[in-house]
């Protein structure tokens, strides 16, 4: 009976050995064929040498992103080949002729680089292609209407006049600053009024945690997308990386239902729902609302 049962156990063993080899043999063929795809597709365009297994990763991680590419786009005027890893390249381009003529192709979106996005966006228009996208499209159009947008100038000027007159109590001080925080919430502060529809309210402390997340995870995206090691999804969602970022995620969604149930709330009230009806284009928010009703 033992000797069975140890017999049994090994051929499960070598079953189940046998199976994550073919799957892993098996992404191997499909990234090689991957690569091979991307690498015909950029052939053409020049680019710095790639290390053999980090691609320009390892250059940029050392010199700094920024600076690398600077530098890059004076070296490759044009167009330039740009590798993350061996299996994740992009063609970064700064001619606008170059530009038109690849943007107007319609070629499908990297799944492998979108995936990366699904735990914080989800499949919305973002990731999304073909007549599912255009389908999506079309029920926010009326919320990009020109009489929509004019409006919203006034929020943009308020919200930068705001920062600037924080810029302008720094420079006083005779300090350098750094500004990416500043301009950060101004755009944090703009889409909650303009597309969120919070009138002049400004950040709470709720959007601020939110404000914080959301740069959390787009250090974190840009930080996977450079370290090719990240790029799988299992090892990712195991390193303390990865769950930094779906704590990250599960802030940024926590504030944004929050910012739905409030409007739908608000839109109980009888004043409330009449001024909106009675508007003639509707805020983003209440086009998605409105679709979701019907």
């Amino acid at each position: 009976m033992v000797p069975s049962f140890f017999s049994l156990s090994s051929c499960l063993g070598l079953w189940a050995s046998g199976l994550i080899l073919v799957l892993g043999f098996l992404k191997l063929i499909r990234l090689l064929l991957r690569r091979q795809r991307l690498a015909k597709a950029m052939g053409n365009f020049p680019g710095p040498p790639t290390h053999w297994l980090f691609g320009h990763a390892l250059e940029i991680l050392q010199t700094g992103s920024l600076d690398k590419v600077v530098s890059w786009a004076h070296q490759f005027p044009y167009a330039h080949q740009l590798w993350f890893g061996q299996f994740i390249g992009f063609l970064n381009i700064y001619e606008p002729d170059y530009a038109k003529a690849v943007y107007s192709r319609g070629d499908p979106k990297a799944p492998d680089v979108y995936d990366f996005l699904l735990q914080w966006t989800g499949r919305g228009l973002l990731v999304l292609e073909g007549p599912k996208w255009f389908q999506h499209r079309k029920l926010l159009t009326a919320g990009f209407h020109y009489d929509v947008l004019k409006p919203y100038v006034a929020l943009f000027a308020e919200s930068t006049r705001v920062m600037l007159d924080k810029w302008e109590e720094k420079a006083q001080e005779g300090k350098s600053f750094d500004i990416f925080c500043d301009v950060g919430h101004m755009a944090l502060d703009t889409l909650m009024k303009c597309i969120f529809g919070r009138g002049d309210t400004g950040l709470g402390h709720r959007d601020s945690s939110y404000y914080l997340a959301v740069s959390d995870l787009t250090l974190l995206t840009q930080q996977r997308l450079v370290s090719f090691y990240y790029h799988n999804d299992f090892i990712y969602w195991l390193t303390p990386h990865g769950r930094r970022f779906l704590r990250a995620c599960q802030v940024a969604h926590d504030h944004t239902d929050q910012v739905i149930r409030e409007r739908k709330a608000a839109l109980q009230d009888e004043k409330v729902r009449k001024k909106t009806q009675n508007r003639r284009h509707l805020d983003f928010l209440d086009i998605l609302l409105g679709v979701q009703g019907r």
